[in-house]
This record gives structure tokens, C-alpha cells and sequence, in this order.
């Protein structure tokens, strides 16, 4: 066990927007350390977004994100032997990681051609409750709710 706990490092808001949230987002969204082109791909995107969508680009972001996090999953726990998956609430700051990780993966499994294009049509998809990313929350809640009966396995 270590001594103490790591100190938890805060990301500065980004240049456009002034929100931290979406600086968090290019830093996963980043490849090689390269973060101004993935800071070029992520305010292209959104701009993409709020010419389809004709709505606030940013906006629709955060709603597409909010739709995308999950509130519950499981995790595996070794009871007597048998293995059970237990379901749990998901802490706050790993709820938006995931979210974030399951919309920029989703976006990069897509058939268009550019990154900013998989990326807006993402978007756009998880502000609907569609997509990709929208299916795996639903996956990992509906896996939680088949595995209710292990609550009581919490730790």
C-alpha cells in the first residue's frame, strides 16, 4: 500500500471555450502528444456539429457527453471461489473518464473520412440517445440490472 495518495492533478481551461471540460476531452482525444492538432480536430467537429445541427455546438457536446455517461456498472468480485459481478455506482469523476474514452473510441471505430467528421457525427448521434457509444452504456446498464441480485457482495 503506499504511503499517501497521489495529489490530484487540475487541467487548465482551454483557450477557446474557457472550460476545462473540453480540455480534458483533447487530452484524450490527443495521439503522440500532438494536442494543437487534436485541439484543431475537436473545435472543427464541433463547428460541423453546429452547422448540421443548426444548435450551439458546445452545447449539443456536453448533452451528446451527459447521455453517454454511465451511473452504474460492475465490477468482478472473488466470493468462495466464484467470481460474481457486482453492480456499483460509478464516483463522479470516473463517470465523465468513461464517457469521455467511450465517445472519443466510438468516434474512431466510424466509416467517414476525417476524425472531425467521425467525431461530429458521434456527437450528434449521442445527443439523439443513438450511436455507438449510447449502445455501450446501455449494455453496461443493462449488465448491472441482470446482476442485481449480487448487491449485497459490495465492498
Amino acid at each position: 500500500m503506499r504511503k499517501s495518495k497521489p495529489k490530484k492533478r487540475y487541467v487548465l481551461p482551454d483557450p477557446k471555450f474557457k472550460d476545462e471540460l473540453v480540455t480534458k476531452f483533447v487530452n484524450y482525444l490527443m495521439v503522440d502528444g500532438k494536442k494543437s492538432i487534436a485541439y484543431n480536430i475537436f473545435y472543427n467537429a464541433i463547428e460541423l456539429v453546429e452547422n448540421k445541427t443548426k444548435e450551439d455546438g458546445l452545447e449539443t457536446w456536453k448533452k451528446a457527453l451527459n447521455n453517454v455517461m454511465p451511473s452504474v456498472e460492475v465490477k468482478s468480485r472473488r466470493v468462495g471461489g466464484a467470481t460474481f459481478q457486482v453492480p456499483l455506482e460509478v464516483r463522479p469523476g470516473r463517470k465523465t473518464s468513461l464517457g469521455i474514452k467511450w465517445l472519443i473510441r466510438f468516434s474512431r471505430a466510424r466509416g467517414e473520412n476525417t476524425m472531425k467528421e467521425r467525431l461530429a457525427a458521434e456527437i450528434i448521434a449521442a445527443s439523439k440517445g443513438e450511436g455507438s457509444a449510447i449502445k455501450k452504456k446501455d449494455d453496461t446498464h443493462r449488465m448491472a440490472e441482470a446482476n442485481r441480485a449480487f448487491s449485497h457482495f459490495r465492498f
